[in-house]
């Protein structure tokens, strides 16, 4: 054991009971705060404690203030100026809860907390007693945030977007109705994933999509690459009016899925293991004679299953076109679907909402939190990059 365990060992024993502990960290933090908003108030004023004032205004003394913090509540001192302008942004004019605590609010509200809940939590983990409607107002200022994050610049270039729905149950003149959610993921040119938008429409439809794909254009993009969708009747037209030269890929997953939806149980295991040769393939005429093979089994007994791979097979087979570590990323929609399935797990709680507004909260605040992890480039991102600059050298340094 080194000295500075032993240090640290002999200086927890002083505190007999976690109350003790709990105490002492209180006043830590209170002089933590308090040094803090005399730091504010010296950059507000430009001067020092010790120093001469430069301007008319200065220092004026402290008042006391209530404040709510992760260690409960806590009166400081909190430092003025003689003009009155000076407003911490530590503790704020007119509020009493330091930004932990409304942090923590806001997080657990993500997770899927009702009001209520979060209620009892604030006071059984911090001892402090913040009503419903204070954490109604705390959360009510997320949608101010929502609509600066919505309305954002956006890159000029995405190399990929994977675009996907998430149906959820909504009130609207005393019905509940199921409205979808409308995501879109892009991957930068530094390798990054960004959620581009939310978007609130009626069930999903390649028309709504249009003016999703009108709202990025107009927020900046001029390019996309690839976009990686479900097979949605009419997508692929909508996304090309739009970004006439992005080459769409349908998500292999979701054909799988809609050809083996009427296949009997007892054929399923042997009528998915052949469809594997079909996506397998080292390159689309070897998909193609595996297609015609799967084609001679099943045809008779499941048309419909063959009829969806000819119909869609342009954009089935795009991901032929590129090398294998760039068909890995879109010839699934696989990570929209793994961020889906967090704000799903997010918003499990809420049977339905009141409002578009509400939905839309939650929605933002789960991605939010499911996206915090969201800071480093994608696998083999060096390969990947050096492949789409050989591909599409002009459009990716746009």
């Amino acid at each position: 054991m080194n000295n500075e365990e032993v240090f640290n060992d002999e200086f927890f024993k002083q505190f007999k009971t976690g109350d003790e502990l709990n105490g002492f960290l209180k006043q830590l933090q209170k002089r933590g705060i308090e040094k803090m908003l005399e730091g504010e108030l010296d950059a507000h004023l430009d001067y020092g404690r010790n120093e001469r004032s430069p301007n008319p205004n200065s220092r004026n003394g402290h008042s006391k203030k209530k404040v709510r913090t992760s260690f409960g509540e806590s009166e400081i001192t909190v430092p003025r100026d003689r003009d009155a302008s000076f407003n911490p942004m530590m503790v704020p004019k007119r509020g009493n809860m330091v930004d932990g605590i409304e942090n923590i609010i806001v997080s657990l509200y993500a997770k899927g907390m009702s009001v209520s809940d979060i209620e009892e939590q604030v006071h059984k983990a911090y001892g402090l007693e913040v009503s419903t409607s204070t954490i109604s107002r705390i959360t009510e200022k997320v949608t101010a945030d929502i609509t600066v994050w919505q309305n954002r610049p956006l890159e000029a270039v995405y190399l990929i977007v994977w675009m996907d729905g998430i149906v959820f149950k909504v009130r609207e003149s005393s019905k509940v109705i199921n409205k979808t959610v409308y995501v879109a993921i892009g991957l930068r040119r530094d390798g990054k994933k960004e959620v581009l938008g939310l978007w609130l429409g009626k069930n999903e439809s390649s028309a709504f999509w249009m003016s999703v794909l009108t709202d990025m254009k107009a927020r900046g993009t001029q390019d996309i690459l690839i976009t990686a969708t479900d097979n949605l009747n009419g997508f692929t037209d909508t996304i090309k009016n739009v970004f006439p030269e992005s080459k769409t890929q349908i998500c292999v997953v979701h054909q799988i899925r809609n050809a083996s939806r009427y296949v009997v149980w007892k054929d399923k295991k042997a009528f998915t293991a052949d469809m594997k040769a079909i996506y397998n393939a080292p390159n689309e005429n070897a998909a193609r004679a595996a297609l015609e093979d799967f084609a001679k089994k099943w045809e008779d007994k499941y048309s419909y299953a063959i009829k969806s791979w000819r119909e869609n097979w342009d954009e089935l087979t795009v991901f032929f076109e590129f090398p294998l570590e760039i068909r890995k990323i879109i010839y699934t929609t696989n990570l929209i679907e793994n961020l889906n399935g967090k704000i799903r797990k997010y918003t499990k709680n809420k049977l339905s909402f009141p409002t578009d507004e509400a939905v839309m909260k939650s929605v933002y605040l789960a991605t939010r939190e499911a996206t915090k992890k969201w800071s480093m480039p994608i696998r083999n991102w060096g390969i990947i990059l050096n492949q789409f600059l050989t591909i599409y050298e002009k459009r990716v340094r746009l």
